[in-house]
């Protein structure tokens, strides 16, 4: 090809111009596939992104803050504490936080006292320092801290009876032993316990509170009502078993070693409606792990010590571990109210839908039906206007 027609050529290619062109197909196939294509949009576009998604609407995630009461009152009976009765400031531990607990006491004093052999230390200490029963000499270093944080090593060898010598330590004596939880649980009246729980809501970008003792509740109503999905299901007052029972757990079973519990509020809230309509969804289930196969430290437990000093200045505590259910409240929600901005957007690509029928109508017509080629010859149509343009 010379090098004035390649020149053509490549100006022809350059001043090329695409205009379109309405044709129009009297075909049953092709104008059902274009009515059922555009109606598959619009049932997207109207009835998922409109109705169901909501696509109109601006939304915003809740701000949350909770407190909670809890009331009831049990009576044990056992050998190492007699007759007791349990009140509120005795197994809410801490006071602002939702706890039911079994507990072993151990009185100590912090003084020198020998280590036992119920907890053995860690084996690179083991090679050192731990006694085994029959030993008669024992190698003891001075400032030596259990990783378990039981106590620390004096350096000193004592008897630890007639036949036994262990190593000396500083800590509260007597050293706390490792025995099994209650079975049966110590307060198992626990069960019949109830919780208030209260819990204000704020969606900040549109100016919105609420809480869930809502409008309608009065003080009457709220201290003899307990939460019930049939027939009372805005109280805000829960029993302890109704929550275990609903996350399809056994309140007793799971007190012994101690679990912890969700108790999940949703505010879902349609800002365009009615305030009224905005109301809280509680749900439970349990949170912490109780696989059969993987059982190693399970359940919920926690120390913590009451103090005391004696006459002559001797300092003296009473060391509890407590063995209970942990309640943790969790809110979620999202709010939403019109607003032009997100529905222009959801329209433009609602049209913007629309308009790729076309395309998809074109391409099943122009390469899959059987008159394609026929439909290509109408389809375009091209005009060489080169020749008329003087140079």
């Amino acid at each position: 090809m010379s090098k004035k027609g390649c020149c053509n050529s490549v100006g022809e290619c350059f001043f090329d111009y695409y205009t379109s062109k309405i044709l129009v197909i009297r075909s049953r196939k092709v104008g059902t596939l274009n009515r059922f294509t555009q109606a598959l949009v619009i049932a997207y576009v109207v009835g998922y992104v409109c109705v169901l998604k909501k696509g109109y609407q601006d939304t915003d995630t809740v701000l949350s803050s909770v407190t909670t009461k809890v009331k009831g009152i049990a009576l044990t009976n056992t050998t190492e504490l007699g007759e007791r009765i349990w009140d509120v400031a005795d197994y809410i531990i801490p006071p602002q936080v939702v706890r039911r607990f079994d507990e072993e006491e151990v009185q100590a004093r912090r003084f020198k006292c020998p280590l036992t052999s119920l907890v053995p230390p860690p084996s690179w200490v083991m090679k050192m320092i731990w006694l085994h029963l029959h030993a008669h000499t024992l190698y003891c270093v001075n400032s030596l801290l259990f990783t378990q944080g039981l106590s620390v090593q004096t350096g000193r060898c004592v008897n630890y009876n007639d036949t036994v010598k262990t190593c000396e330590v500083l800590s509260w004596c007597p050293l706390e032993k490792i025995v099994e939880p209650p079975n049966p649980p110590l307060l198992a009246d626990a069960e019949n316990f109830t919780v208030l729980i209260k819990n204000n809501i704020r969606y900040p970008k549109f100016n919105f509170n609420k809480r869930n003792i809502l409008p309608n509740i009065n003080s009457s109503y709220l201290t003899q009502c307990v939460f019930s999905r049939k027939t009372d299901p805005d109280c805000p007052i829960f029993r302890l078993k109704d929550i275990v029972e609903e996350a399809e757990e056994d309140f007793q079973t799971m007190a012994v070693h101690g679990g912890v519990m969700g108790v999940q509020i949703r505010w879902d809230c349609d800002l365009d409606m009615p305030q009224s309509w905005c109301v809280p969804r509680y749900t439970f289930r349990r949170l912490d792990n109780k696989d059969p196969e993987n059982n190693v430290a399970p359940g919920y437990n926690f120390r913590f010590a009451k103090y005391y000093k004696d006459s002559d200045g001797t300092e003296t505590r009473t060391l509890i571990k407590g063995y209970g259910i942990r309640f943790d409240v969790l809110v979620f929600g999202q709010a939403g109210k019109f607003n032009i901005i997100p529905t222009l957007l959801n329209i433009g690509a609602g049209l913007a839908l629309l308009g790729l029928v076309n395309v998809i109508c074109d391409w099943i017509v122009l390469t899959i039906m059987t008159r394609k080629h026929h439909y290509k010859e109408q389809k375009y149509t091209y005009v060489d206007d080169f020749g008329l343009v003087s140079i």
